[in-house]
Formats: C-alpha cells, structure tokens, sequence
C-alpha cells in the first residue's frame, strides 16, 4: 500500500518540544480576525496594504474571501477576493491558475514567505500580488496551533470525556496528566520568553494581559489593540476610551455567546481602570517575582496551598498588581497564564510548582465537569489545582495528536 499524499491544507512543523500542525483554515481565521500587525504589511514586491476589510469568508468553493477592502499606499480603495494558502506553490497545485472561479482573485495571502522570484498568475496571464503573513504575525506558529487546539476542546461532549478519563486507571491517569502538566508549563514559558524577546519585557506584559482580559472570544481585537497603543499610551488619562477603542476594532469584536462579564467595552474600562491605578505594575510584577518560593509539583496540593500562603500570594497579586480591577478566576488565569511564565522567562525562577498548585482559573463547563467526576482531581494529592487542569489539557490534546479522536 502506498504512502497517503501529504495534505497541502495542513503542513506539519517541528517545535522546540515535538512536531505540530497549522491548518489553512487556522489561516484563514486569522486574517478573518485581523489577528496580524495591519499597520506593517506589505506585499512580496514591497507594496504596502491598507487593509480597510479582509472579506467575506467563504466556506464553500471559490476564493476562501469574497469582496475584501484595502489600498495600495496611498492609492484608491480596491475590492476584490482573497485566496489564503499555506504556501504560495499551492496556488498553482490546486488548480487555481486555469480556474475562472478566481478571476475576481486580487490578492494571495500565503503563511511563509515564498522563494525570491515567486509568481502567482491568474487565469488571464495577469501576476497577483502575493502578501506572507509569517513576519506579521503576533504569535509563534506553536503557539496559534496550541491555542486552537485547547479552543476546540470546549465542544467535546462531556460523555465521551469521561468515558476517555474513566476508562483509564486512576494512578497511571495522575502521571500522565503530571506529566502534561509539566509539557504544558515548559511550552508556555517558551512562548512567553519568545514575546519578551520580540516586543522587551514592559511591552510583553502588557500585550499578555490584555489577550487574556479579551478571553477566547475576543483575544485578537484586544491584542490588536495592545499591539497598536502602547503601555504608556494607555497610562496617559483621558486619551483613550473604553468607546474609542471599540470603534477602532469595529466588526472584530465578538459579542453572541459572550457573558456580560466579558463584554469587551467592560474589558477595555477593566483595564483602562488597571493601568490607571497601577501605571508601573510590569515593573512591579518583577519585584513580586524575586519573592516567589520554589516548590515541587508533587505533593499534597492542600498542604503546599498552606505552606507557601497562596491564599496570601493571591490578595497580594490582585491589590498589588491590578489594584483589585481584576478578580476571579480570570485573576487565577492571568496569573498562570500571564504573569508565573513572564516571570520565569524573564529572571530564570523556577515557578512550576507554585504555578502547578495554584486555583484553577477559566475553563470550559465540559472540563470542569470531567475533572469533578474523575478521582484524579478528587486526591489529597491531585486537589482541584491549576495544574491538573493543565494536565487534563495536554492528555487530551496528546491524544488528538496521535490520532486517537476525543470528540463523540
């Protein structure tokens, strides 16, 4: 039997802790949500974009956007459809060249950047202008793949969770799950040390908690605001507005399905409120870090939680740092999923096992209920933590790696 034929939509890359795979439609979501630096894009041939709309997505067959906006410079406003591949050559491997469906095709937007010299021609003969997204994007590659992954685990059934957790003994389940908890913990380092050395460490604060203020629904309109006003733009009183802001991100923000608490106007005022009262909190974050103590993973998560005074550390994060603007489990998850790896990227401190013991924070309603009924999180050892959490995360998405399907 011959070798299945590599799929052209899905391309597989290897990252610091094992191969992962971008998907085109990952791709495709992206410039959907505009999740790229807008104001720094330019074509191959060195043209730069005023992207005005990126276009109706098109799920069925034809260009992936139909009727985007955009300028060329200065020039006038152009519409026209949009076709997205991973690589530039796979315009012409999947037949688009001959194709009149794409003669309404005026950009080709592509993930890596192709060879010099690299043409797309259109069915009249005519070049397209080819737009790599690679050197704009806000994230690592790993990083999108690992966020999508984790996005998707939301709609799992609960059933089939549990029959998967269930079906599996209790004591060979907790190392697991250690173990991806571990995984989980490294990676997330890794990509906070990546964004410090792209954007310094002030910048990179600042960018992490305003994408996890924004949730899993509206991530990327918050960090497109980030990205484009600085820190210190946001600590000037009265020069930006929870209102402005959301008229500058217009049709990306999502709203259906989101809880008034994560109403993004309400988010944007959170932390306008944040940076008002705490104006240098990056810098005191640093200070807090040098007084973190070192703890173990394993153990008795109780008896850590009261050993190191996390209760304490809490209170002091949320007054000190955010001046109690935020609170909750987002607080639980800006923490873990903000400031421990910042801090461990930035002064080396060995914070897995404070991370590890700490109070979950958000999570999906199936997560939730899979870890309440599974014994795992019911140990003395296994409390209901940060870390098993994380470590239900990774099992679940190891499986889905290797190919053993979690969805019913």
């Amino acid at each position: 039997m011959s070798a299945p034929e590599p799929n052209p939509a899905v391309a597989e890359i290897q990252g610091l802790y094992g191969p992962f795979t971008f998907s085109e439609k990952l791709l495709q979501k992206i410039w959907a949500l505009g999740g790229f630096d807008q104001a720094a894009i330019r074509t191959e041939s060195g043209g730069r974009i005023e992207l005005l709309s990126p276009g109706k997505w098109n799920l069925l067959a034809g260009p992936d956007f139909r009727h985007a906006r955009w300028r060329w410079g200065d020039g006038p406003v152009v519409t026209g459809d949009v076709e997205l591949h991973l690589r530039a050559e796979d315009w012409h491997a999947h037949g688009h060249v001959n194709d009149r469906t794409y003669d309404g095709v005026k950009l080709h937007v592509v993930l890596f950047p192709p060879k010099p010299g690299t043409v797309t021609i259109g069915s009249n003969g005519q070049p397209i202008p080819i737009l790599a997204l690679l050197p704009y994007l806000r994230h690592d590659l790993e990083e999108y793949a690992a966020d999508e992954a984790v996005a998707n685990l939301a709609n799992y059934s609960e059933i089939r969770l549990l029959e998967l957790v269930q079906g599996t003994d209790p004591e060979e389940l907790s190392g697991q799950w250690l173990a991806a908890a571990v995984h989980r913990w490294h990676q997330k380092r890794r990509f906070a040390e990546i964004r410090i050395g792209k954007l310094g460490w002030v910048e990179a604060c600042h960018q992490t908690a305003m994408e996890i203020l924004g949730y899993r629904y509206n991530r990327v309109p918050m960090l497109n605001l980030a990205g484009r006003h600085s820190l210190k733009e946001w600590r000037a009183d009265g020069r930006l507005t929870a209102d402005g802001l959301m008229r500058e991100e217009g049709g990306h923000w999502a709203r259906s399905g989101v809880r008034p608490a994560n109403a993004p106007k309400r988010r944007l005022q959170q932390y306008l409120d944040w940076v008002s009262n705490v104006p240098d909190w990056p810098q005191r974050l640093l200070n807090l870090g040098t007084d973190i103590p070192v703890a173990s993973s394993a153990g008795s998560t109780r008896q850590v939680r009261r050993d190191l005074g996390l209760r304490g550390w809490r209170m002091r994060f949320g007054a000190q740092l955010c001046a109690e603007s935020v609170g909750g489990t987002r607080l639980d998850t800006m923490i873990c999923d903000g400031f421990l790896p910042l801090l461990s990227a930035q002064i080396g401190a060995d914070l897995q096992g404070f991370w590890y013991h700490w109070y979950p924070g958000d999570m999906p309603q199936s997560l939730n209920l899979v870890l309440r009924q599974t014994d795992c999180s019911g140990s003395e050892r296994a409390t209901f933590c940060h870390g098993v959490v994380q470590g239900l995360i990774g099992w679940l998405l190891a499986r889905e790696a290797t190919g053993r399907s979690v969805g019913s």
